[in-house]
C-alpha cells in the first residue's frame, strides 16, 4: 500500500480534506507531517496542501519554502519520486524552485472561490493517465492568489515539453496562457491551483479529483511491479 506524506505549514487549512482524500476514500496510507519534520523516509508521495501557510506573509509560499522539511521535499522530488502541490502548495513549489514561474494576485485582486472547468491538456502523465480519453473536468478552485505567470521563454519550454497539464476553460484568475496545472521537466512534480480534494466523494458534488490521486497509485504500482 502507498503511504502518502502531508507536509503541514502553519496556516495549512486543507490538510485534513487531503487525508480523508487520500485515507477514506482511496484506502492509502496517508500521515500528517509537521513543517519542522526532516525527513520523509518511508514515503511513497508527497502532497503540499493548500491553506495559507505562515500567513502568507511577504507572498504567498514565500515563507514556508523555508520550513525545515523542505529540504526533505526537494531531496524527494530530485529523486524521482511524485510531489503534488495544491493551490497554496503550487505556491510553495514555485518559491522552491521545484517549478517555473510565480503565482501573482487574481487579476480582479478578490479573492475566487467557484467550481472551475478545466481542460486536461496531457493525458499521459503520472497525474492524469487515470482520465483516459476525458476532455474536461470540474474542480474548486479557492485563491487570491492563483494568477500564474511566466515569461515567453518559459511558456515555450513548458508547451514544448508538454508540461502544462490542465488549462481553464474559463479563465477565472488571468493566468498565463490559461494555466492552472504544471509540472517540472522530469514529469514527477505538478503544481496545480484547483483543490481536486475537494471533488472526491458525490455528496461534495463532484468526483472528478479522483483520477489524480487514482493516476499517482497506478504508476508507483507499475513502478513496484516493474
Amino acid at each position: 500500500m502507498m503511504k502518502f506524506a502531508v507536509p503541514v505549514f502553519p496556516g495549512s487549512n486543507c490538510d485534513h480534506d487531503m487525508v480523508n482524500a487520500l485515507r477514506d476514500i482511496l484506502h492509502v496510507t496517508a500521515d500528517l507531517i509537521p513543517a519542522t519534520a526532516t525527513s520523509l523516509a518511508g514515503y511513497d508521495a508527497v502532497v503540499l496542501p493548500g491553506g495559507f501557510s505562515y500567513g502568507d506573509y511577504l507572498r504567498s509560499g514565500a515563507i514556508a519554502r523555508f520550513a525545515p522539511i523542505m529540504p526533505a521535499v526537494i531531496a524527494f522530488a530530485n529523486a524521482g519520486k511524485p510531489v503534488i502541490g495544491i493551490c497554496n502548495g503550487f505556491q510553495v513549489l514555485t518559491e522552491a524552485g521545484l517549478l517555473p514561474g510565480a503565482l501573482q494576485a487574481n487579476r480582479s485582486a478578490k479573492f475566487i472561490c467557484q467550481d472551475s472547468p478545466l481542460r486536461i491538456a496531457n493525458h499521459e502523465t503520472i497525474f492524469t493517465m487515470a482520465y483516459g480519453s476525458t476532455d474536461q473536468i470540474s474542480l474548486p478552485i479557492a485563491h487570491g492568489e492563483g494568477n500564474y505567470y511566466c515569461d515567453e521563454a518559459t511558456l515555450a519550454q513548458l508547451r514544448a515539453n508538454h508540461q502544462i497539464i490542465f488549462e481553464y476553460v474559463e479563465n477565472p484568475n488571468g493566468s498565463t496562457a490559461n494555466i492552472a496545472g504544471i509540472t517540472n521537466e522530469a514529469g514527477n512534480v505538478l503544481g496545480m491551483m484547483p483543490h481536486p480534494e475537494r471533488a472526491v466523494e458525490m455528496i461534495l458534488g463532484s468526483t472528478d479529483g479522483l483520477g489524480i490521486f487514482q493516476s499517482v497509485i497506478a504508476s508507483q504500482e507499475e513502478v513496484t511491479h516493474a
